[in-house]
């Protein structure tokens, strides 16, 4: 970092105010902007080359905007009686206007700014829009907005042709003002001030710039051509500390011991290959000889299993959980709902069969291999808890399958080898160490994650772990048929009740999915009781509840939860109508009791109720072969991975499956996205495509965590290729330098990334 006249200038932890007082410290913090390193990563998100104009276009009303434009007209006069003085100027792009008026009390009060502005020269102008309240000019106005006239090249000028940075700005702080304050900082920075963590021979051999010379291009570049290089250059910095930081991490667990977990002939592992009734398929095999490697050796395994939608990663889990049983240990299994919990464990004693018993303590028995699943959950009552806390404590489980619940400080492993945690991204860094620190050593982890994930994000954000990536699907599933659904077309919405209609005579289920649960009361769930619903709604929660749907804000116009169809409203009408008359419709949300939730699902999974109205509880885990349809409503509110995995829980059995994705209303960007999910059953190709419409900020964990990325400049995508090249570099030098002892800088660099906070959003990504 710089060196200063104050010591502030060396802290992280130094407030900008004293450096540039309280008022303007305090404009930039509505900027999140706090310290100087934050303010020396606040990069430019665009810039604007003399004579180039900003589209006037652009923006919407009650949004602060900031313009590069022409003046192409500038007036005065005295208004309110002689009270006032207006100014009104009009900038164009020479398609577009938008006007700017400044009210001051006498044409010599003017601001400075305004006043210097002559028709035809250019300047940066920020604000609020809003619509004009002046007949005959442009439709949309700045009042009051802030003024800069850009130099106008005369004499060979070099600083009039420079690039000008423009910032995300706020009302308090336009973009000029951040970079009024970047000059401060920038201007007496010397190439000393600024520990670069990339060493000099990788900078070169990558044609990158010093992290100094990336600093001051990047803010005052003299060039547009020194803005990319600089841009390029901070973009490898931000991979080659992530990395570096990943690949330290990946180091330290291999420095652990952990005990080996060999296969055991004749043992369990051995019976359910004998028993399975079908065949695996050669993905299953190749990430199952890796499992059993990797259990096999004395270091703690670190894995990501990743796979298509109904590609078979539980039967590949439960493989490597007996492998740990056959060898004398236990497994547990962490999911983040109760739903998913009993899903698991009903899977697991499914696929067992005559192996799973109830008493049994993970031993060969005379009768053969047996071992028992035990389940616990946080709403389990207290004779079933101990019973299943007694299981995990004394060994006579060798499965546990729990959600929140096995972290609690109680629970006791007789000898944990194996945590699989499912859905990872719904637990932090910190409860998945409290599930390893009940055990001896240090158990082997398996991650999974049934969301397909870009390999970019994957090098990105799981870099410290090894990938095994499963995209065959079992042979025999019959393909999903998706179609887009306008609810607001006449007859439309008519026909997919007749469709699911057609699908529960003939012997199928369907799922009716709403985003939101819905109001507090009775009346809604009433009327779904007289529907055949097969729960009550106990304590629904607000209008606003949702069991983790990811709504996805559409151009712009943001939509209130309470605006989206809920579960409790929904049923009622669909009992309504006439095409599913005398058809049980039974309900399934969060707020559900659990003896509520497992008989919504045993009905439904019987036949008895076959239409199930749900929230996204049942988007990952759940099993039910007959059901075949799908219909999604408000669908262009979901992300795209989401609503794949919506309907990953259709066509699992031999029989096809329609999936219905019903949208209200959406611009074109929400037709497009709906389109595209509907073109395409590849699970990793719309991952590519929801990180593209979403932007890194959701996959890195902005709004997830609630704080800012450490990454500002890296695009995931974009630079896959990038990213690459700073992996292979940041292994060499840690596979050299494990303790960076030679790379002072960059041991820095790391530690700063992978702080306690940082590491849990990593974790959470």
């Amino acid at each position: 970092m710089p060196a200063a006249k104050d010591s502030a200038l060396n802290s992280e932890r130094s407030e900008l105010e004293r450096l540039f007082g309280k008022r303007l410290a305090a404009d930039l913090a509505t900027l999140d902007l706090h310290t100087v390193d934050g303010l020396l990563h606040h990069y430019p998100h665009r810039y604007v080359e003399h004579e180039q104009v900003t589209p006037l276009s652009r923006g919407r009303i009650d949004e602060d905007v900031t313009y590069v434009a022409r003046v192409s007209s500038k007036e005065g006069r005295v208004v309110r009686g002689g009270t006032m003085y207006l100014t009104t100027i009009v900038f164009t792009d020479g398609t577009t206007d938008v006007g700017a008026t400044f009210f001051s009390k006498t044409e010599h009060k003017v601001n400075k700014y305004v006043k210097e502005l002559k028709v035809g020269q250019y300047a940066m102008v920020a604000g609020k829009l809003s619509r004009s309240k002046f007949a005959g000019g442009p439709v949309r106005e700045l009042v009051h907005p802030d003024v800069r006239p850009l130099p106008t090249p005369a004499g060979g000028s070099t600083e009039a042709a420079k690039p000008v940075p423009i910032y995300p700005a706020t009302k308090k702080c336009p973009s000029w003002k951040t970079e009024h304050a970047l000059r401060t900082i920038i201007d007496p920075l010397q190439p000393g001030d600024v520990a670069d963590p990339i060493p000099g021979e990788l900078r070169a051999e990558h044609g990158l710039m010093s992290l100094h010379d990336a600093l001051r291009h990047v803010h005052q570049p003299a060039t547009i051509n020194h803005a990319h290089q600089a841009r390029h250059t901070l973009r490898f910095h931000e991979a080659f500390v992530l990395q570096s930081a990943l690949a330290r991490r990946r180091l330290d667990a291999r420095r652990f011991d952990a005990d080996p977990r060999p296969p055991v002939a004749g043992g369990l592992l051995d019976a359910l290959d004998a028993q399975l009734p079908f065949t695996l398929t050669a993905a299953q095999r190749e990430v199952a000889a890796e499992l059993g490697d990797d259990l096999a050796g004395a270091h703690p395994m670190q894995r990501l299993l990743q796979g298509e939608v109904g590609s078979g990663k539980t039967v590949v889990a439960l493989r490597a959980m007996l492998q740990v049983v056959d060898a004398g240990g236990q497994a547990a299994l962490l999911a983040p709902t109760e739903v998913l919990a009993q899903q698991h464990a009903r899977s697991i004693e499914a696929l067992l069969g005559p192996l799973a018993d109830p008493m049994a303590a993970g031993l060969l028995r005379p009768d053969g291999p047996r071992t028992r699943v035990a389940l616990l959950t946080g709403s389990m009552g207290a004779a079933p808890r101990r019973a299943a806390l007694l299981a995990a404590a004394s060994g006579e489980a060798g499965i546990v399958v729990g959600t929140h619940a096995l972290l609690g400080e109680h629970v006791q492993f007789a000898d944990l080898g194996l945590v699989v945690v499912d859905e990872q991204h719904r637990f932090g860094v910190e409860q998945r160490d409290v599930l390893r620190t009940k055990a001896a050593k240090v158990p082997h982890t398996l991650v999974m994650t049934a969301t397909p994930i870009p390999r970019s994000v994957a090098m990105t954000v799981f870099g410290d772990v090894d990938t095994s990536t499963m995209r065959e699907l079992p042979a025999g599933r019959a393909p999903v048929a998706t179609h887009v659904v306008s609810q607001n077309r006449p007859g439309w919405m008519e026909r997919v009740w007749a469709r699911v209609a057609e699908a529960v005579a003939a012997g199928g289920r369907a799922y009716v999915v709403a985003p939101r649960i819905g109001e507090d009361g009775g009346g809604p769930a009433g009327a779904a009781g007289s529907a055949g619903a097969t729960g009550s709604t106990g304590s629904a929660g607000s209008a606003g509840d949702t069991d983790g749907v990811d709504l996805v804000t559409e151009e712009g116009a943001e939509k209130a939860a309470s605006d989206l169809i809920a579960v409790l409203e929904l049923a009622p009408q669909l009992a309504a109508e006439p095409a599913l008359a005398g058809i049980g419709i039974g309900i399934l949300h969060g707020r559900l009791a659990p003896e509520e939730k497992n008989r919504a699902m045993a009905d439904f999974s019987s036949g008895t109720v076959p239409i199930l109205v749900s929230t996204t509880v049942i988007e990952v885990g759940v099993d039910v072969p007959e059901a075949t349809v799908m219909v999604v409503m408000d669908a262009n509110f979901f992300g795209l991975s989401q609503l794949h995995q919506l309907r990953g829980r259709i066509g699992r059995g031999d029989r096809g499956g329609t999936c219905f994705v019903v949208a209200r209303s959406g611009g074109q960007v929400s037709k497009q996205r709906l389109d595209t999910f509907a073109g395409t059953n590849d699970g990793f190709a719309l991952a590519e495509a929801d990180l593209a419409y979403r932007g890194e900020g959701d996959v890195l964990g902005r709004s997830q965590s609630g704080r800012d990325s450490s990454l500002k400049l890296l695009r995931v995508i974009e630079d896959a290729d990038l990213i690459e090249a700073a992996r292979v570099a940041a292994w060499a030098i840690i596979e050299s330098d494990p303790d960076l002892a030679a790379h002072p800088a960059l041991a820095r660099a790391t530690l700063t990334l992978i702080d306690p906070d940082k590491e849990e959003f990593l974790d959470r990504a």
